[in-house]
């Protein structure tokens, strides 16, 4: 399984294994995608059984223009009121980090939608993710390119090392500048947000107006992926603490620790220092197992390195990471989203 540079001979040549229905891993802005044709009932089958994905768990399309909208989404179906709001959402949010939830079109075949009435589409940001779509069949589904629950990859080498030869190839366009799954934005009703993501809920009401946040129990039907309550997981356990009851844990040596900022982290190694813990010999033993989300506290940049610094603590051999929660509004939101998912099934 070849991982390639973007050239335009790579495109052709990923988007001709899409149109005869092979998979592609391919970089968007939040992470790396699975590709296969939105229509093509093989590749759609076999973008399920690669990631070991549950049937009842719904695909995201992937458009790359605007007009491509009306051939997934039902659009004539909507209400002006919802109409509005979405011209507004594109106009303001696409292309970018945001799917939305839309009546599907009859022709978008029942295995992409987990037989729903209704589709998940995205326009990605990324200028490879435009291009690949543009130049196959014009939508891609495309779920994270990662066995279904485990870390979404964020690098070509996360995709590499998580699929092995089950795609045709991986088009590597660097390290996703958002490092976070979009934002899923239910339509079909009073606009609720049932993942959240790359945008902000903030951002969205600053367009729409107050929206409702995800439901407490989304039921027995997944309208979006991302709903379920164990996800996003590393194989190592982790435990989550605010940030008071982190910078009092004591330290393991068995243990790895990721701290949100650097004054988080200074703090914990100021109570160590208190409590008679050799500081300087620990930062020497630890720096592989301590690691900062952002130093300045910056969300975007906690958010980008997210799945990258838990694809590399994952590989550490400890016995298990102990986080610290992000701030609780705007990408940190998202972020304290995947901590949480991350948790559910240890």
């Amino acid at each position: 399984m070849p991982i390639l540079a973007p050239s335009q001979e790579a495109l052709r040549s990923a988007a001709a294994a899409l149109v005869s229905g092979g998979l592609v891993a391919f970089p968007t802005e939040t992470v790396y995608g699975l590709g296969g044709d939105g229509f093509n009932l093989q590749a759609l089958a076999r973008i399920f059984a690669v990631k070991g994905r549950p049937r009842f768990d719904p695909l995201i399309l992937h458009i790359a223009t605007l007009d491509s909208l009306a051939v997934v989404a039902a659009l004539s179906s909507m209400d002006r009121a919802l109409r509005n709001k979405l011209d507004a959402l594109c106009a303001r949010l696409w292309p970018g980090p945001l799917t939305l939830i839309l009546p599907k079109q009859p022709r978008v075949p029942d295995l992409a939608t987990s037989g729903l009435p209704t589709v998940g589409v995205r326009f990605p940001a990324h200028p490879v993710a435009q291009e690949l779509i543009r130049l196959s069949t014009g939508v891609v589904a495309a779920p994270s390119a990662n066995p279904f629950g485990y870390l979404s990859p964020t690098r070509a080498a996360h995709v590499q090392e998580q699929l092995g030869d089950q795609v045709q190839c991986i088009l590597d366009g660097g390290p996703c500048p958002i490092g976070l799954e979009s934002t899923v934005l239910d339509l079909t009703g009073s606009p609720r947000i049932l993942r959240p993501g790359g945008i902000p809920r903030e951002l969205i009401e600053g367009i729409l107006g107050p929206v409702e946040g995800p439901p407490k129990d989304p039921g027995e039907v997944l309208r979006s992926p991302g709903q379920l309550q164990s996800h996003y997981a590393p194989h190592t356990g982790i435990t989550l603490y605010s940030r008071e009851d982190m910078i009092r844990l004591p330290y393991e040596a068995s243990a790895a620790y990721l701290f949100f900022d650097r004054p988080s982290y200074d703090a914990w190694t100021q109570e160590l220092s208190v409590a008679g813990v050799p500081v300087l010999e620990l930062r020497e033993r630890g720096t592989g197992r301590i690691r900062v989300l952002s130093p300045e506290g910056n969300l975007g940049e906690a958010a980008a390195r997210l799945f990258e610094l838990l694809h590399d603590m994952d590989k550490l051999g400890v016995s298990v990471i102990r986080a610290q929660w992000a701030p609780g509004y705007g990408l940190g939101t998202a972020i304290n989203d995947r901590l949480s998912r991350a948790t559910a099934g240890f």
